[in-house]
């Protein structure tokens, strides 16, 4: 799975629609006004970026030190990018699933998808 596939994946969530907020080649995943995935490409390799609970996110550059990192200008504590070029896209998939479930909980019920 690279990059675009992970957009694609998660634009295929309830409610989410891309957006492209800095301009052509920026775009994003968001569910209601909230971004839950930004897709991207460092060093010529496909990353996401995603959110997660503290635990997951340390675990998660624990397990892959390698492929998991801070997403720059974001919480550190609450965001990771990961390479996803070397993941299963089973796990590419939950990471994009969690993320999504994380803003999603955090939404206004009048935003959240029915």
């Amino acid at each position: 799975m690279d990059s675009d596939d992970a957009l694609r994946y998660a634009l295929g969530k309830p409610g989410a629609w891309a957006d492209s907020p800095w301009g052509e080649n920026h775009d994003l995943a968001k569910v209601g006004s909230k971004i839950f995935l930004f897709p991207g490409r460092v060093e010529d390799k496909s990353t996401v970026a995603v959110k997660n609970t503290e635990t997951a996110v340390a675990e998660l550059k624990q397990r892959y030190p390698e492929l998991a990192g801070p997403a720059p200008y974001l919480d550190k504590r609450l965001w990771v990018r990961v390479r996803i070029d070397e993941l299963p896209d089973d796990e590419v998939c939950e990471l994009i699933d969690d993320s999504y479930d994380q803003v999603v909980a955090k939404l206004p019920k009048s935003q959240r998808p029915g």
